[in-house]
């Protein structure tokens, strides 16, 4: 009877997350509201596609596009938010990774990842049948995380090359030279905003996530699992 009351009792999902995880968290996403707002006043000096970013949404110092493009104040700025940002982000990067693989957090969280989980997970969310389970990533939440972790550390290496092409010329020849350095940045950097994009749009939709962000914990009931009705059944 106990056992069976033990195994009838509601359930919860709970997610955790350490000190250090909240921490980098809300680090990297100060360095990275900083790198990608200097990023584009500093693209907007030398585009590589025929458009602007809107100057409001940037950091740099000016008012307008015609000042920040001509004034040579507005790119000074901006390459001095973007080395602060830069400096933060590599630090706090780096502890995440060692935290990330000495912690086992990895391992817990994002793996096993393979294609075929991928996409039958893709699949079920184009469907609205992707339940989201707190404390649990699916398999396209863990192929984010990982793609976004990597266009980090691309941005990183890429943006040394742009910044010291002579001193990292092995690099930057890995690159295939400055000009598709300064590409490999620019796509990172918009893998890196569309992230950001979908993240925020999950979090609207399970607010619960954030909170476990800020204060390491937080839980909900496990969702009910459908069960087939047996043969006969009206």
């Amino acid at each position: 009877m106990m056992a069976q009351s033990a195994a009838e009792a509601p359930r919860e999902d709970v997610q955790t997350h350490s000190a250090v995880i909240r921490v980098t968290h809300w680090l990297n996403a100060i360095a990275l509201l900083i790198m990608i707002g200097s990023g584009w006043r500093i693209y907007n000096w030398e585009p590589i596609l025929p458009f602007h970013f809107p100057v409001a949404i940037t950091l740099g110092g000016e008012e307008s596009l015609s000042e920040a493009v001509h004034n040579e104040d507005g790119l000074a700025g901006a390459l001095q938010w973007h080395f602060a940002g830069m400096w933060l982000l590599v630090i706090n990067f780096v502890v995440y990774l060692v935290y990330g693989f000495a912690s086992g957090h990895f391992r817990r969280d994002f793996l096993p990842l393979g294609p075929r989980a991928v996409l039958a997970d893709f699949l079920a969310a184009l469907r609205l049948r992707l339940a989201h389970r707190l404390g649990r990533y699916n398999a396209v939440q863990k192929a984010a995380y990982v793609g976004v972790l990597s266009a980090m550390l691309l941005t990183v290496l890429s943006g040394l090359s742009i910044w010291k092409p002579t001193q990292f010329h092995e690099l930057t020849w890995l690159f295939g030279g400055f000009d598709n350095a300064r590409i490999v940045h620019f796509l990172c950097m918009s893998a890196i905003v569309l992230f950001i994009l979908v993240h925020l749009a999950l979090v609207i939709l399970v607010p619960k996530t954030l909170v476990a962000m800020i204060v390491g914990k937080t839980s909900s009931p496990a969702p009910v699992q459908a069960h087939s009705s047996p043969p006969g059944a009206e």
